[in-house]
């Protein structure tokens, strides 16, 4: 009995997640992402790994998509209506909503403001979505007699799920993207013990233990108050779902309680529609936000308003969180490009940055960006670093690898060096085999 892991993306490296695996003489694809840091072929995963010939409905028995990130779900629509899989695809049921508007989303950034070819279409994004077959939490889907499979919830972003697939005594959990400790408008992620012969799990923070998420949130909310009373203008890069409505929670319950008058904005069409998504999937949050919803939506912000380009000339002091979060283009990169000479403003990046972004640059310190040919930033405004990342830290994966009582662990999704850390500390800790193979490389366990 051997079950075989190939990477053909996210293998020593954060982007492109998709995991082959062979399970009992069954062929199953663990994620179908794309690479921010990539604009040619290799961006999406090579999928001739899997078939030189194209018939990767005979060779594969399902795929499944862990959570709506693009990294995870960004080539599906290429791989379903350019490569021609037909077969099933599995997902839960906020994935299914929600991935269709990051999918048109990135098509319109890559197609119609950069004028790519060869590229999927909206009407491929509408027939990729319709061959979905949603499931619910801890529901034992067979996919045909032998091969069984069932989620779990992960926290990190609404409707992200691990999960567990079994044939005959056979088993393997995949976490996707997880997050072992609760936040603001997410529960923390949680399975059984289920005993898998491997889990392959996320390593994007393998070596870091995060200071208390308390101390964080105080240290955020002064900055923005003490920039705000000086006069200042605070731009917040985010990505429209996910880190947005944490920060907005916990920014409008500051503004309420210190009686702020000072306007709150918020950038992107995509935002409105992810907040409808999380009333409707108001289950998938966490307690806090459950209990509340009886009296009012967490998500129906008091002091924070949609963003409009004409204030952009408006007085200060204001703070906007303004899409994208890498500052690679759009509102965001509007607004610094605006905001970035004068000293009293303040940028604060919350999330990881790719490297050649211009919030990559931001944080390196650099102080003239060029980008484009034409312009050049002079960046005097005070720059603020503040992880409120939704991945598990090393202490959380070494709590999921007890949990679950793995017996073979497989890192995916992280940094070459930083992996390498945290395999020895589970082979010494758990006593149990653990690998982390490049992309293109076979596991056989």
């Amino acid at each position: 009995m051997t079950i075989q892991i190939v990477p053909l993306g996210a293998g020593q490296d954060v982007g492109r997640s998709c995991i082959l695996v062979t399970i009992g003489g069954k062929n199953i694809m663990l994620d179908c992402g794309m690479h921010m840091g990539f604009n040619d072929e290799r961006r999406f995963p090579d999928f001739s790994y899997i078939s030189k010939t194209g018939d990767f409905t005979e060779m594969l028995d399902c795929v499944i998509i862990s959570h709506f990130h693009l990294d995870h779900c960004g080539a599906l629509p290429f791989f379903t209506e350019m490569c021609g899989y037909d077969g099933n695809i599995y997902m839960t049921h906020p994935t299914k909503a929600i991935c269709p508007i990051l999918l048109e989303d990135y098509r319109k950034i890559t197609v119609d403001k950069k004028g790519e070819r060869n590229f999927f279409t909206s009407q491929d994004i509408k027939n990729c979505m319709k061959k979905v077959i949603a499931v619910n939490l801890h529901q034992t889907i067979m996919v045909d007699d032998d091969l069984e499979i069932c989620a779990y919830y992960a926290g990190h972003v609404l409707g992200a799920a691990m999960f567990y697939i079994r044939v005959g005594e056979e088993s393997l959990v995949y976490t996707g993207d997880y997050n072992m400790t609760p936040d603001r408008h997410l529960g923390s992620a949680w399975i059984d013990k289920v005993k898998p012969d491997v889990l392959i799990t996320e390593s994007t923070y393998a070596t870091t233990i995060r200071d208390s998420k308390r101390s964080r949130e105080r240290d955020f909310l002064k900055k923005v108050h003490d920039c705000v009373a000086g006069g200042g203008n605070v731009i917040i890069p985010v990505f429209a779902l996910g880190r947005a409505q944490e920060l907005c929670i916990l920014i409008e319950t500051y503004w309420e309680r210190m009686d702020l008058r000072v306007p709150i904005y918020f950038s992107a069409g995509l935002t409105e529609k992810a907040n409808h998504f999380y009333r409707l999937f108001i289950n998938w949050t966490n307690e806090k936000i459950k209990s509340t919803f009886v009296h009012r939506n967490m998500f129906d912000f008091k002091h924070i308003r949609a963003w409009d380009r004409a204030y952009i000339d408006n007085p200060g002091p204001m703070v906007v969180f303004a899409t994208p979060g890498m500052l690679h283009s759009g509102t965001s990169l509007e607004l610094f490009k605006k905001w970035a000479p004068d000293p009293k403003n303040m940028v604060i990046m919350p999330g990881f940055c790719v490297a050649g972004t211009v919030g990559s640059k931001v944080l390196a310190g650099e102080k003239h960006i060029k980008t484009d040919s034409f312009t050049t930033i002079e960046v005097n405004l005070q720059v603020k670093n503040l992880s409120f990342s939704a991945h598990a830290d090393a202490k959380g994966i070494m709590q999921l690898i007890r949990q679950c009582d793995a017996k073979n662990v497989v890192l995916v999704h992280g940094e070459k060096s930083s992996m390498g850390f945290l395999k020895s500390r589970i082979m010494t800790e758990f006593g149990i085999p653990c690998f982390d193979p490049a992309n293109g490389t076979t596991v056989s366990i």
